[in-house]
């Protein structure tokens, strides 16, 4: 797309497309490392960038701050250009481009259709409701986006071909038919072999094993210690503790998980 763009004369849309797209799903990445999952593949294609990772225990809030990041960091950029107008007007020209994708890619996002992320919240609060119905009616609104936006694009063949139009199309038909998955952060027991750091977390019983996934580290060795009143009750080791969240004890007090 890069190289066609290029011969095309829209290679400048194009890396300011690319870019933002980037962006946005970096936010996604930046915030879910903050609550202890990692984002761990981004696949750029013609009609948009794709992350990859597993969400299995995360909380509808932290969720829901994932999946919010990614349209504000685009809004925040847009504003920043708009503001950067204000006080040096020279650099609209340069600018204009940048800030339209950003603000672009904001609204887009927040279309109630799957995989974007205004999709992913419908479903998100959908599903607690009716888990049954929840696929179908997010299947029957991509469905009903998709051939609007398709539609578009064929009435447009005979004047000037929306091709923007015809990709995302294409996304929304897609993301009827699966989504990303996201992969918690674990250490890796390879790491062992050259030597890693320990990392030791000092918390309090209540904790829930769903509130301490945000301590884990890909690059260091995690080990909770457990307090109750200011009296140490034991460790829990990262296989433990990866092993309870595997059984699904994320409601579980921290305390609970001492053998």
């Amino acid at each position: 797309m890069g190289i066609l763009s290029a011969f095309t004369g829209g290679f400048l849309g194009f890396l300011a497309a690319a870019v933002c797209a980037l962006e946005h799903e970096a936010a996604h990445a930046f915030v879910a490392a903050r609550y202890g999952f990692r984002l761990d593949r981004i696949d750029l294609m013609p009609y948009g960038a794709v992350l990859s990772g597993d969400l299995t225990g995360m909380r509808k809030k932290e969720e829901l701050c994932v999946l919010c990041a990614g349209p504000l960091a685009n809004l925040a950029t847009g504003l920043f250009f708009v503001a950067l107008w204000w006080f040096f007007p020279e650099t609209y020209p340069y600018t204009e481009l940048a800030a339209t994708m950003s603000l672009a890619l904001f609204f887009v996002n927040l279309l109630p259709a799957y995989p974007l992320d205004g999709g992913r919240i419908l479903r998100l609060f959908l599903y607690p409701m009716c888990k049954k119905a929840t696929k179908y009616v997010l299947l029957a609104i991509d469905f009903c986006f998709a051939f609007c936006v398709l539609v578009y694009f064929v009435y447009s063949c005979a004047f000037s071909p929306a091709w923007t139009a015809l990709f995302f199309g294409i996304l929304l038909l897609a993301g009827a038919f699966g989504g990303g998955r996201y992969t918690r952060i674990a250490f890796s027991p390879k790491k062992f072999s050259v030597g890693v750091e320990e990392r030791r977390i000092a918390v309090a019983s209540t904790l829930t094993a769903g509130d301490a996934v945000r301590f884990l580290r890909d690059d260091r060795y995690l080990t909770l210690l457990v307090f109750e009143d200011a009296s140490f009750c034991g460790e829990i080791a990262e296989e433990e503790f990866l092993a309870a969240l595997s059984r699904g004890d994320y409601d579980k007090p921290l305390v609970s998980l001492i053998g």
